[in-house]
C-alpha cells in the first residue's frame, strides 16, 4: 500500500534482517534491508520498549512509528493498510481509492473470508502440533483456494474489475507460497502454479511496478527458513524451487 500510494515523502521506511536474532528482530546492514534511521535502533524491540517502557509482550512486525508523538501507532498490516489507504490519502502522490464507497462492504467481507483459511491458515498449517489441527487447517485452505480460483475465471480481481485492499491481502500470501508455504509449511497438496486462474491473477498484480517492488523471494526465504527453528533446527535454505512471475508474451 505505501507503494501504491506513493507515500515515500510522508512515511520512511525501515526493514528489519530476515533472520530472526536471539533478541528478535534486529536491523543491520544486509542485502535488502534498511537501517532505522529514526531511533536509531539495532533491535525492533527497543522500539516497542520507547513506546512503553514495561512492555513484555510481543514484538512483531509491521510498526507504524508516529515521528511527533514518538510512540508506535499501530502493529497490526490488514489496519496500517486501511490506515495508508484512508487517513494518509491527502499525502499521497498516487490518488488512487483501494477502498471504494460503493466497494467498502465487499472489500471488507472478502478480506474476512480470505483470513482465516488463507492468509492465517497456511501459519495454522505450519505450526499445527497435531495431525488433526494440520490436516484441517489445510483442507479449509484448499477449499477456500479453490474457490477463487472459480471466482477469478470470472473476474480480474476479487472484487470484480478494480484493484482492492482485498488483493493486497491475497497477494502477501499467493506471492510466498510456492517459495515457502508449499514445503517448509506442507501446504502441499497444490501449488499456486497449478491454478490456472489463481496463478495467472498472481502473475498479473506481480507485473505492476508497485507490487514488484515489494517482493523480495530470498529475503523471504531466508527468513522463514532460518528464523523458524523449531520447524527446521538446521536452518538449511532449499535451493528452490524456481518460480517465474513474470508474463511470458
Amino acid at each position: 500500500m505505501h507503494e501504491i500510494k506513493g507515500l515515500h515523502d510522508a512515511i520512511s521506511v525501515s526493514i528489519v534482517d530476515p533472520i530472526m536474532s536471539d533478541k528478535g528482530w534486529m536491523f543491520s546492514q544486509a542485502p535488502g534491508t534498511i537501517p532505522d534511521s529514526v531511533n536509531n535502533a539495532q533491535y525492533l524491540q527497543e522500539i516497542y520498549l520507547k513506546a512503553n517502557s514495561k512492555y513484555t509482550g510481543r514484538v512483531t512486525v509491521p510498526v507504524l512509528w508516529d515521528k511527533q508523538t514518538q510512540t508506535i501507532v499501530n502493529n497490526e498490516s490488514r489496519e496500517i493498510m486501511r490506515m495508508f489507504d484512508i487517513e494518509f490519502a491527502s499525502l499521497a502522490t498516487q490518488k488512487i481509492d483501494l477502498y471504494p464507497q460503493d466497494l467498502q462492504r465487499q472489500v471488507d467481507e472478502t478480506i474476512d473470508a480470505i483470513y482465516t483459511p488463507i492468509n492465517a491458515g497456511v501459519y495454522r498449517a505450519g505450526f499445527a502440533t497435531s495431525q488433526v489441527a494440520y490436516e484441517e487447517a489445510v483442507t479449509e485452505l484448499f477449499e477456500s483456494l479453490d474457490k477463487w480460483e472459480i471466482i477469478l475465471s470470472k473476474q480480474r480481481y476479487l472484487c470484480g474489475n478494480s484493484l482492492t485492499e482485498a488483493d493486497i491481502c491475497m497477494f502477501a500470501t499467493l506471492y510466498r507460497f510456492d517459495t515457502v508455504y508449499y514445503g517448509h509449511f506442507k501446504c502441499n497438496l497444490r501449488r499456486i502454479l497449478d491454478y490456472p486462474n489463481l496463478w495467472k491473477y498472481l502473475k498479473d498484480l506481480y507485473q505492476l511496478p508497485e507490487f514488484k517492488a515489494t517482493c523480495n523471494l530470498d529475503h523471504i526465504k531466508r527468513g522463514y527458513y532460518m528464523s523458524m527453528t523449531d520447524i527446521n533446527p538446521n536452518r538449511i535454505v532449499p535451493k528452490g524451487p524456481i518460480v517465474d512471475f513474470d508474463i511470458k508474451k
